[in-house]
């Protein structure tokens, strides 16, 4: 999958989230920008681990007799 497309995504992802936050109260101007960061990160790395284990796998049985 090409990178944009992957960072455009897990923005995307990231942001629907914000507004799921500030919808409940839990996220505010104040604090926004840490907290956006925070989210994305997360969302960010937890893709990358994803996508790293799937390499593996998949270049693992590739491997097998």
């Amino acid at each position: 999958m090409p990178k944009e497309s992957i960072q455009s995504q897990v923005l995307r992802a990231s942001k629907e989230i914000a507004v799921k936050f500030i919808e409940v109260g839990r996220l505010s101007p104040s604090n926004f920008g840490e907290t956006f960061k925070i989210i994305y990160d997360a969302i960010d790395d937890t893709v990358r681990a994803k996508e790293s284990g799937a390499d593996a796998a998949s270049s693992g049985s590739a491997q097998k007799p």
